[in-house]
């Protein structure tokens, strides 16, 4: 491995259920996220994917052999297979349809389900390893495969959590077994041990998340006696009897063992800060992968066994803490990076918002806050209305309206900064990516004045062309959004359409889009930009050859050089400022 760029993908090794020993993991190759194993034994690292723009899915079989998808530029691509130790690549599945990868999942007798997405349809495919596959079905629903059982006869099929259908349980000929309905129900997938086909759901009910399971015989099962007061997800521990919880809690981790057959919940001791993955093991063990913001993420496991190494230490500059602003809504959340203190001037700073809007800023590290710290800035993370985090009502609250309820919350925390004298009130940047770029592009339009430059990296900038020209999945959840399509509410996605207010903006703004992006498409990031020439608002563009999710480190760097270059250059230099203490946390809630 390398350490050019330190690509990193939050996820942990994916392990060889017949051999604890062997694991499969993306990291740096060159600048590019790509496939390694990993021989906990000998503790050798092995590259096994090169590619032109990198490599992120993967997998690993019972019998251990290495399982990744190769794409192309624009995310479409096939399945391929290789030993352990190497040898030469193999089709995983020969002859089934090219797409983009929506799930894998192989049983322990070597059968290979695998789902990819068409232009008008998903298909899931059945077989043997290196096998021409039989086709279980095809659907213009958009879902990915989200588990198969043990023996190989069932299939879970996951749409959006919010969908009428949320899961469907199919067999391996295709017939319907279940559909399961929500909204708010996510599959976690089936317990990989027993016969009976038994399926882990998360269940939206109301106040917060509980447990739920389902088999063909009992159907679906809520443990209301099991709840949590914000999100969670879950997996089984090899043993089926017993469940590894992970919940996200105002920006930071939780991990929980269930045993849903005596009703029994404990703690897992974790250190302070965010477990961006988790893993239940044999004999009761847990693999983490845990950051904090002024931590490197770091691979640990309860078992002792070796797992691959991180990569170097680095050391943080800044103090960093919580705030919490009040509003007529609820407490809002902040996480604030505060550079070293040299003088008695508030720092200028930077919005870090967050995309999602199912998301949430975490206490985890980030190269862009460190850069930005490093660079004299104060850094804000908001976990606006919408966020993840904070319980289903704060994820469900949208009451200005889709985008204006969050910018509404980054205004408010703005205001609650200035009047505290932490941040500059004529020194504020916006600097977002996806749907955190569309909230840059909105603030900026809605509430000139509020912000000196904005820096918005492949946002939703017109929102009905973007809807018209997207993934089907982000369709749906636009309509889910807006309650109709834009022929049917034109006015709701007029009203939240950055492209409305564009020749209202005032400060400086960097529009970064990506040519290969279907998620959010080129076409409208160029008619807003128009608007802002023919409305004479000073702007830079800058345009990647690459898709939404880029594998390649080069394309981050250089959006991080040049937005950093871009912000010198518009905001204030940062003032000189005497010591302090970095302000006590301030108007959170007891309990939410």
């Amino acid at each position: 491995m390398t350490d050019a760029y330190q690509v990193f993908l939050a996820a942990l090794p994916d392990v060889c259920p017949a051999d604890r020993r062997r694991m499969v993991f993306t990291a740096d190759a060159a600048g590019r996220c790509e496939v390694f194993t990993w021989d906990a034994e000998s503790r050798r690292v092995r590259q096994v994917t090169s590619s032109r723009v990198g490599t992120v899915h993967r997998a690993i079989d019972a019998d251990g052999y290495v399982w990744w998808f190769d794409e192309d530029a624009s995310g479409a691509g096939r399945w391929w297979f290789q030993r352990f130790e190497g040898g030469p690549r193999l089709p995983g599945l020969p002859g089934a349809p090219a797409g983009l990868p929506r799930g894998l999942a192989v049983t322990a007798d070597g059968t290979v389900a695998a789902a990819v997405a068409g232009r008008r349809c998903t298909v899931v495919a059945m077989g043997r390893r290196g096998q021409v596959p039989r086709e279980v079905l095809r659907t213009t629903r958009p879902c990915r495969l989200a588990g198969v059982s043990p023996d190989g006869e069932l299939i879970a099929l996951a749409a959006s959590a919010d969908d009428a259908v949320a899961v469907s349980v199919v067999t391996r000929d295709g017939r319907t077994v279940a559909d399961l309905t929500g909204p708010g129900l996510w599959c976690q997938g089936f317990a990989s041990t027993g016969g009976r086909g038994e399926l882990l759901l998360v269940r939206d009910v109301g106040d917060g998340y509980a447990l739920a399971t389902w088999t063909a015989r009992q159907g679906l099962r809520t443990h209301h006696w099991c709840t949590f007061d914000t999100e969670v997800s879950a997996g089984w521990y090899p043993d089926g009897r017993e469940v590894l919880v992970r919940q996200d809690r105002h920006g930071r981790s939780l991990l929980h063992r269930v045993n849903l057959g005596t009703r029994h919940r404990g703690l897992v001791p974790t250190p302070a800060g965010t477990l961006l993955d988790a893993a239940p093991r044999a004999v009761g063990a847990v693999d983490y992968l845990w950051t904090a913001t002024t931590h490197r993420p770091v691979l640990r496991a309860t078992d002792g066994i070796a797992l691959p190494p991180a990569g170097p230490a680095v050391v943080v500059p800044g103090r960093h803490t919580d705030c919490w602003t009040p509003t007529a809504s609820g407490p809002v959340h902040t996480l604030l990076g505060l550079p070293e203190p040299a003088g008695s001037a508030p720092p200028p700073a930077v919005f870090l918002v967050h995309g999602g809007p199912a998301d949430h800023d975490r206490d985890a590290y980030d190269g862009t806050v460190h850069s930005l710290v490093a660079s004299g800035y104060a850094v804000v993370r908001v976990n606006y209305r919408g966020s993840t985090g904070y319980g289903p009502r704060w994820r469900r609250a949208f009451p200005a309206g889709v985008g204006h309820t969050q910018v509404e919350d980054l205004d408010a925390v703005r205001a609650d900064l200035v009047s505290r004298g932490l941040i500059a009130g004529d020194a504020v940047a916006l600097w977002g990516v996806s749907w955190g770029a569309y909230l840059v592009l909105l603030a900026l339009g809605s509430r000139p004045g509020r912000w000196q430059a904005g820096v918005a990296v492949k946002p939703v900038a017109d929102w009905a062309a973007a809807h018209r020209a997207t993934t089907p999945a982000l369709r749906a959840l636009d309509v889910r959004m807006f309650g109709g399509t834009p022929d049917e509410v034109p006015e709701r996605y007029a009203g939240s359409s950055p492209l409305t207010y564009a020749s209202s903006v005032t400060a400086p703004l960097l529009v970064v889009g990506a040519d290969r992006d279907t998620k959010c498409p080129p076409g409208q990031i160029r008619t807003y930009l128009q608007a802002l020439t023919a409305a004479g608002v000073p702007h830079e563009a800058m345009w990647l050859d690459t898709g939404h999710d880029g594998y390649d480190g080069a394309a981050h760097v250089a959006v991080l050089r040049r937005s950093l270059s871009f912000l010198r250059a518009r905001l204030p230099r940062p003032a000189p400022r005497a010591p302090g203490r970095p302000p006590a946390p301030a108007g959170g809630p007891r309990s939410r």
